[in-house]
C-alpha cells in the first residue's frame, strides 16, 4: 500500500510540525482566522512556498459551477483545511476530500485548533494518478 511518495510525507510531516508550533503558542480559542495568520508565519519560517486563501474554480462537466477560497495551497499540490472546532467530524472530512477532488490535487490536510491537542487528518484524492496505488484503510 502506497499512501503517499517521500516528497508528500515530509512536506505534511513540515506542515503538522508548523501547525503544532502554532497550537503550542496560542493553543485553542481563537477564530481560524487567527490561525491562518500565525501559520503563513510559520510557513515563511520554515521556507515553504504557499498560497492564502486561494481562490480556486469548482467544475462540473467541465462547467464553471461555482468558486471556493481554499484556506492555503502549499507547495502547488496540498490543499489545507483549517478549523477551529471542538472535534473534526465526518462533514469536515468530506469537505476536505471533495476540495482535493474537485481541485484535482493528490492529497490534502485538514488541522483542526480547536481542541486542547491539535487534530490533523491526511485525506487522498483516490481518483488522482499519484493515488493510483492507494488503498483506503477498513
Amino acid at each position: 500500500m502506497r499512501l503517499c511518495n517521500m516528497k508528500h510525507e515530509e512536506l505534511t510531516h513540515k506542515i503538522i510540525g508548523c501547525a503544532m508550533k502554532v497550537h503550542s503558542i496560542l493553543k485553542s480559542g481563537f477564530q481560524e482566522l487567527v490561525y491562518q495568520k500565525a501559520l503563513s508565519i510559520e510557513f515563511g519560517i520554515e521556507g515553504l512556498s504557499y498560497i492564502q486563501e486561494k481562490k480556486m474554480t469548482i467544475f462540473y462537466k467541465q462547467i464553471e459551477v461555482g468558486r471556493r477560497r481554499v484556506d492555503f495551497l502549499v507547495e502547488d499540490f496540498i490543499m489545507l483545511e483549517l478549523k477551529a472546532v471542538s472535534k473534526i467530524d465526518d462533514l469536515h472530512i468530506a469537505q476536505a476530500l471533495n476540495y482535493c477532488e474537485a481541485y484535482n490535487l493528490p492529497l490534502g490536510l485538514l488541522i483542526n485548533f480547536g481542541n486542547k491537542s491539535l487534530e490533523f487528518k491526511r485525506v487522498y484524492n483516490q481518483h488522482h494518478f499519484e493515488n493510483k496505488d492507494y488503498v483506503k484503510p477498513t
